[in-house]
């Protein structure tokens, strides 16, 4: 019989009777261990949660409803191995998402969409609140946006006088080892946010969250023009890819 793994194209459904039959491109019928190996993965996963699935049959369960007539085994096992883990997938860029054989428009949107989903729940729980009581869900929340990209981002934290996180914005994105910060740029939408106080977060995609030379030297321009307008600058935190260093904790502020 013949395997269904060994074809990339959406399989296609007929009917005999009141039965739908699973077939091939060239219309012959495959094996029903497809649809029960889904349903199998669902009902683990409604049982105990997604803690235990390693990170291949999570991306399946993501992909049965982007792929609903195929076996999608071969496209997970392709993404894992271009991206490296699960995280890494979500955040991966759509052009090189696209690039891997058997991802399309539909994939990308269940990725995409659950990308979104994931720092809308980590986002959730640091804004509006003060940042000394949920520093550890502000390092989560950092690392659950940023760890996994490919290239650098920068973001400032703004928060009020009594330390509330009032706002959490994207001010740039780089290279791989390079993100263009602006000084002025930032201490200026930190007034008109009439924010108190700055925390500035970038990530290393290299996974090591050593500051380097020209990271240091921003962070002085900042905290100079912040110190001008009377505004304070906590932190500068870099996130790595499984942990992060604190310029304060480090000493560098």
């Amino acid at each position: 019989m013949t395997d269904p793994r060994a074809f990339n194209e959406p399989f296609l459904p007929l009917f005999e009777g009141q039965e739908l039959v699973i077939t091939d491109p060239r219309g012959r019928k495959l094996p029903s261990y497809i649809k029960d190996h889904r349903q199998r993965l669902r009902e683990r996963f409604l049982t105990g949660g997604g803690q235990a699935m390693p990170d291949y049959e999570l991306l399946e369960l993501l992909l049965f409803r982007a792929l609903p007539r195929c076996d999608v085994k071969p496209v997970a096992r392709r993404l894992l191995e271009e991206f490296g883990d699960f995280a890494r997938v979500l955040s991966a860029p759509k052009d090189r998402l696209m690039q891997v054989r058997g991802v399309g428009d539909a994939v990308i949107l269940e990725l995409k969409i659950t990308e979104a989903a994931t720092h809308r729940m980590a986002r959730s729980k640091v804004m509006k609140k003060p940042v000394i009581s949920s520093w550890d869900a502000v390092l989560d929340y950092c690392h659950t946006t940023m760890s996994h990209l490919e290239t650098e981002q920068f973001r400032v934290l703004y928060l009020d006088r009594k330390n509330v996180l009032i706002a959490d914005e994207e001010q740039a994105r780089g290279t791989v080892d390079h993100v263009p910060v602006y000084p002025r740029e930032v201490v200026k939408r930190a007034l008109e946010l009439n924010a108190s106080a700055l925390i500035l977060v970038h990530n290393h995609p290299s996974g090591d969250p050593t500051p380097s030379d020209a990271d240091i030297a921003m962070t002085g321009r900042i905290q100079e023009a912040a110190e001008v307008l009377g505004l304070s600058l906590h932190d500068h935190l870099i996130i790595g890819k499984s942990r992060e260093l604190s310029f304060r904790g480090a000493g560098y502020l």
